[in-house]
C-alpha cells in the first residue's frame, strides 16, 4: 500500500507540471514546447561545437565565444516567455528584448576594444553577423533577416578561410561550425517562426518582469497585497502646536487679505531714520529682535518630488515622404528597406539604437541622439548628424556630403567609393573619419583646433595639433 501511494503521488506530481507548462486549455501547448526544444538543439549542436573550436583557439575568440553563449541563452529565456505567455504591449515585449540587446551590444563592444586582436578577423565575422539573434523583433520576414546578418560575415569570415586553410585547421573547422549556427536558425526560424516570434494563445499576458508568472504545485502562496497608504496629513494642526498654531496661520490669512489695508498698520519712517540720508546711522547696530518671528512653519514641508519624464511611444513609419524613426530606445536592428530616391530619413532622439537604410535615398538626418548607430547604403543628398553624442556612421556605397554640427564623438567609416565625399564640421569634438586600406580601417582625426593669423591683406586660418 505504501509503494501504491508512493507512485500514485509521483503521478501526480508529472501530471501538475505538464499542466503548468501546457496551460488550461491551450491547444498550442505541444507545439509551444517544441519550438523551445528545437533551439536548445541549435544549442547543444553548432553553438556548443562553435564554443568548443573557440576554446582550442583560445585568447580573445574564446572571450567571444562565451558571450555568444550567453546570448543565446538570454535569447532562449525570451522563447520561453513566448511559449507560456500571451504577446504584450510594445512597450513591455520592448522591455523583454532589452537582455537580448544589451548581449548583442557586448559582443560588437568587445571587437571594437580589440582592433589590435591577432583574431580581428573572427571577432569582426562574429560581430557583424550577431545581429541575427534579433529576429524576434523582425515582423513578418525574421528568416531573410538573419541571412542578410550571415552574409554580413562572409567578408570576414573568407579572409579566415584565406589565412588558416593551409596552416590550421581548426579554423576552418570554426568558420564552418559558427556559419552553420546562422543556418540552423534559418531554418528553425522557418519550421515555427514564419513570421514572426510565435506567442502562445492562452495564458498570462506577458510582463516586462520576464516569463509570466505561475503558481508552482505545493508551494507557498504569494505574498498578500501591499496595505493602503496611510490617510492624508492633517495641516489644520500641529503635532507639537495644537489649536495655537492653527490660530497663528489663520490669523495670518485674515491680514494677507486684507489687501491694500495691510500697510494702514505700518509705520511712518522719517527722512532723519532713513540710512540713505543719514550716514551716521549706518555704523550703528541693529536692534536685536526678541520678539517671536513672525510666521514660522509648524512642519518641516517635505521636497517635492521631481516630474516624471515623459515617456514617448517609439516611432518608425513613412509619412508621405519622410521616414520618421523617433524615440526609439535600445533598437539595435532598425531597417529601412524599402526606399525610394524622393524619400528622406529623419531620426529623432533614440537612444543606443542601431538604423540601417537600404536602397538609394536622397538625405538622411540624426538629431538630438545618442550612442547611435547608423548604416546606408547610397545618399545622393546629405547626411547631417546634429546635437548628438557617441555617433557611428557607416556607408556602404556612396554620399557627397557630411556634416557634423553641435555634436560630440562622431565616427565615420568611409567606403571605397565614398572617399572623395566632403565633410563639413562645427562645433563638434571627437570626430574621426575611418578610410580604408588593405582590407582594415585607418582612423584619422578631425582637427579641433584652430589658429588665425593676419598677413597683412586677411585672416589665415589653419588647422593645429592639440598637445597632449
Amino acid at each position: 500500500m505504501a509503494e501504491l501511494a508512493s507512485l500514485v503521488q509521483r503521478l501526480e506530481v508529472a501530471v501538475g507540471r505538464l499542466e503548468a507548462m501546457s496551460g488550461p486549455g491551450d491547444s498550442a501547448g505541444g507545439a509551444v514546447s517544441v519550438y523551445v526544444e528545437a533551439f536548445d538543439g541549435i544549442v547543444s549542436g553548432p553553438v556548443a561545437q562553435y564554443v568548443s573550436l573557440s576554446q582550442k583557439i583560445g585568447g580573445d575568440v574564446q572571450k567571444h565565444a562565451d558571450m555568444i553563449k550567453q546570448a543565446f541563452s538570454s535569447q532562449r529565456q525570451l522563447l520561453m516567455t513566448a511559449s507560456s505567455s500571451q504577446k504584450p504591449s510594445d512597450a513591455v515585449l520592448t522591455t523583454l528584448l532589452q537582455p537580448v540587446s544589451k548581449a548583442i551590444q557586448q559582443v560588437q563592444a568587445f571587437r571594437e576594444q580589440n582592433r589590435t586582436s591577432p583574431h580581428f578577423n573572427h571577432l569582426s565575422a562574429v560581430s557583424e553577423s550577431v545581429p541575427a539573434l534579433g529576429w524576434v523583433a523582425m515582423a513578418p520576414k525574421p528568416c531573410p533577416y538573419v541571412k542578410e546578418m550571415l552574409d554580413a560575415a562572409m567578408f570576414y569570415t573568407n579572409r579566415v578561410l584565406k589565412e588558416f586553410k593551409e596552416k590550421d585547421k581548426t579554423h576552418v573547422d570554426w568558420v564552418k561550425a559558427y556559419v552553420s549556427i546562422w543556418t540552423e536558425l534559418q531554418n528553425y526560424i522557418k519550421q515555427h517562426h514564419t513570421t514572426g516570434l510565435t506567442w502562445s494563445k492562452s495564458g498570462p499576458i506577458a510582463s516586462a518582469t520576464g516569463a509570466a508568472p505561475r503558481a508552482p504545485a505545493g508551494g507557498c502562496p504569494p505574498p498578500p497585497p501591499p496595505g493602503p497608504p496611510p490617510p492624508p496629513m492633517d495641516l489644520s494642526t500641529s503635532s507639537s502646536g495644537g489649536a495655537s498654531s492653527g490660530d497663528e496661520r489663520n490669523a495670518l490669512f485674515a491680514s494677507i487679505n486684507k489687501g491694500s489695508d495691510i500697510t494702514k498698520v505700518l509705520k511712518h519712517v522719517s527722512d532723519d531714520q532713513k540710512t540713505h540720508k543719514n550716514p551716521a546711522l549706518r555704523g550703528q547696530s541693529a536692534p536685536v529682535r526678541t520678539g517671536p518671528k513672525p510666521f514660522s512653519s509648524p512642519t518641516p514641508r517635505p521636497a517635492a518630488s521631481p516630474a516624471p519624464a515623459r515617456i514617448l511611444p517609439p516611432v518608425l513609419e513613412l509619412d508621405g515622404k519622410k521616414w520618421k524613426v523617433e524615440n526609439q530606445e535600445g533598437a539595435q536592428n532598425l531597417v529601412i528597406s524599402d526606399t525610394e530616391l524622393k524619400q528622406v530619413v529623419y531620426a529623432y532622439k533614440c537612444n543606443k539604437s542601431t538604423l540601417q537604410v537600404k536602397g538609394k535615398i536622397n538625405s538622411i538626418t540624426v538629431d538630438n541622439c545618442k550612442k547611435m548607430g547608423l548604416v546606408f547604403d547610397d545618399v545622393v543628398g546629405i547626411v547631417e548628424v546634429i546635437n548628438c553624442k557617441d555617433i557611428k556612421v557607416q556607408v556602404i556605397g556612396k554620399v557627397p556630403t557630411i556634416s557634423i554640427n553641435k555634436t560630440d564623438g562622431c565616427h565615420v567609416y568611409l567606403s571605397e567609393g565614398s572617399l572623395s565625399c566632403e565633410i563639413v564640421s562645427a562645433k563638434s569634438s571627437e570626430m574621426n573619419i575611418l578610410v580604408p586600406k588593405d582590407g582594415e580601417f585607418t582612423e584619422l582625426p578631425v582637427p579641433e583646433q584652430f589658429k588665425t593669423v593676419w598677413d597683412g591683406q586677411k585672416l589665415v586660418t589653419t588647422a593645429t595639433e592639440i598637445a597632449g
